[in-house]
């Protein structure tokens, strides 16, 4: 055991996190410079396209050190976007330290802080290292002083490379070996594994990744879940190199996987200890804390035919992605979908997009909504986060929204133009500080449900990029809302309602009458779209009918003639209008839920 090393690497986005583990299994020659691609623990085609990671990879590494002996090294690498920190906090129990990689350009960012604070809640020991030195801005020395003045780490653990070039890597190999303790346990007592992960494969059934604290499991063992208390029988134990490799046995303080043949995706639980039935263990490990889900949207197939694929696709993604919580929902414009809550608008484009490349189900989704508190009349709580149950206004007395505390880093000459976007957002109690000459730290209370909408992308654009943006939940306060209706031919259609503020309402029914409006094809009548507060109209748009050129035969004699075929098409209109059915297109859904550019 002392010759195993568990860490992770954690960083803010961007900072190269997946670029070093790339140089680290290029070191240990895991991988033929024939075969090696850039990011190569990424192994989703969206993680690619995007160029983030999503989901935290496992890869053991030998290593051999200068004092001449082997090491095993296992390194879990790790997503920066702040939607995604529930799979740092879970890659993180199964380590013992941790790099934190920060850029030499940028410095310490949001991100940087919120995973500092992650490792050090699991008590890791962490290694700060200082990336892309290479670069023509890089200003290590003033960042190592950053690291001792904000984050408070020891100055003489800094580790500096370029991730790119590969300088610096060797050093950080040795800083591991000698700097992070190895793991502790016994490999004599009764089992006692930790679910940090899990995938599905068709083949095999569910792949579970596990750390081990106590114990030996093999092929052979019989194992019992003590959470659900199902029991199976180990067919493969193995560890994650670029391919998964069987072997006899993993032991206390190793990394690896165990396949036992388990079809049922409900049994498996990330946070779950697993034991064995011959010798099973006193108690179960700590599990993780309940995720808190944020942004809510209902999920509906295009085809109703695909509702059972959706359930299905629904349950395995649930299993890879422990954030992701669903329940059924019905609406009457599109049929059977699914109630699903995410950890902000990024997971919900990844989850859709997985859903349609990974499992081909063709998709709809509502406008995102958050968590409100109502109180009622009657001295009831009810919490709602789907615009179809909003009770009857008459009977509230008051209604809650959620607060955030976010954390602005930027460069000072932002400062103005940031000011007015959290200004516009309802923002409160804003304060700023300077933690190195030239930026700012700003903090400000923003209301969640203005923050889900475009807040980011906003961001991103008026500070050209050097913005970077880390929120937690804070509290819940007063607020005016109310719920808006879009009707298309008078008609309330119940998957475009949103629960909005009442300052915003007329801006928001404007927006979403003029997508539609662009959206939905023209008829042989006029189409009135309009947005509506209880019986009262705030916004409209309509779309203009197709008209034939009924006159164009009619020429010379009297005006009344004319009028006569105009009149006789007007009265047709009118009639086709009564009997007329609208159907709304697929697009005109998500061009709802696009923000004005």
């Amino acid at each position: 055991m002392n010759n195993i090393r568990n860490f992770s690497i954690i960083a803010h986005i961007d900072h190269g996190k997946s670029t070093l583990a790339d140089r680290m299994i290029q070191l240990c020659d895991l991988v033929s410079d024939r075969e090696f691609k850039n990011q190569l623990l990424d192994n989703m085609e969206i993680e690619r396209e995007r160029g983030i990671t999503i989901k935290s990879q496992t890869i053991c590494l030998p290593y051999t050190a200068a004092d001449g002996k082997t090491y095993s090294l296992n390194l879990v690498d790790t997503p920066g976007h702040v939607d995604f920190s529930y799979e740092v906090s879970r890659a993180l129990s199964s380590c013992e330290g941790a790099l934190l990689l920060i850029d030499a350009a940028q410095g310490v960012e949001a991100q940087t802080l919120a995973n500092l604070y992650l490792a050090m809640e699991n008590d890791l020991e962490i290694i700060p290292v200082i990336n892309k030195i290479d670069l023509p801005s890089a200003d290590p020395e003033g960042v190592a002083l950053q690291v001792e003045d904000d984050l408070g780490l020891d100055i003489d653990h800094v580790q500096y490379c370029s991730a790119k070039t590969g300088q610096g890597v060797k050093e950080i190999f040795e800083a591991i070996v000698t700097l992070l303790p190895p793991p502790q346990g016994s490999p004599e007592a009764p089992l006692q594994a930790l679910i940090f992960d899990a995938n599905y494969d068709s083949f095999r059934g569910t792949l579970i990744s596990v750390r081990i604290i106590n114990g030996t499991v093999k092929a052979g063992n019989s194992i019992r879940f003590m959470s659900t208390g199902k029991e199976y029988r180990v067919e493969e134990v193995g560890l994650f190199k670029l391919r998964r490799e069987s072997c006899k046995q993993l032991s206390a303080g190793q990394v690896g996987y165990i396949l036992a043949g388990i079809k049922t995706v409900e049994d498996t639980r990330p946070g779950d200890t697993i034991t064995t039935v011959e010798n099973p263990a006193a108690k179960a490990l700590p599990g993780f804390k309940e995720v808190q889900q944020v942004v809510f949207s209902s999920l509906y197939p295009i085809s109703t035919d695909d509702y059972e694929d959706l359930a299905t696709a629904l349950e395995k993604l649930k299993l890879n992605d422990a954030a992701l919580t669903f329940e059924k929902d019905s609406s009457a414009a599109l049929g059977f979908g699914f109630r699903c809550g995410f950890l902000g608008l990024l997971h919900l484009e990844v989850i859709q997009e997985r859903l349609e490349r990974e499992f081909d189900i063709s998709l709809i989704l509502t406008v995102p909504s958050v968590q409100y508190h109502f109180f009622l009349s009657n001295g009831k709580e009810i919490i709602v986060d789907n615009p179809a149950h909003f009770p009857d206004p008459a009977h509230i007395e008051h209604i809650e929204e959620p607060f955030i505390k976010a954390t602005i880093l930027m460069p000072e000459t932002y400062m103005g133009a940031v000011m007015t976007l959290c200004l516009e957002r309802r923002g409160e109690n804003t304060n700023f500080h300077y933690p190195t000459p030239g930026r700012i730290e700003l903090t400000v209370e923003l209301p969640l449900a203005d923050v889900i909408y475009d807040f980011y992308d906003k961001l991103k654009s008026i500070t050209q990029g050097y913005g970077s943006f880390d929120y937690a939940l804070f509290d819940y306060r007063r607020a005016d809302l109310v719920k808006l209706d879009i009707l298309v031919n008078s008609e309330i259609v119940d998957a475009l309602s949103q629960l909005v503020h009442r300052n915003n309402a007329r801006a928001r029914g404007l927006h979403a009458c003029e997508m539609l409006k662009q959206e939905i094809p023209r008829q042989m009548f006029k189409i009135a779209i309009q947005a509506a507060i209880g019986g009262t109209i705030v916004a409209r748009t309509t779309v203009s009918a197709l008209r034939k050129d009924v006159t164009a035969k009619c020429y010379g004699g009297d005006i009344s003639r004319k009028r006569k075929l105009l009149e006789k098409q007007k009265a047709g209109k009118k009639r086709m209008k009564t009997v007329g059915n609208v159907d709304i297109p697929q697009t005109a859904f998500l061009a709802v839920l696009k923000s004005e550019q």
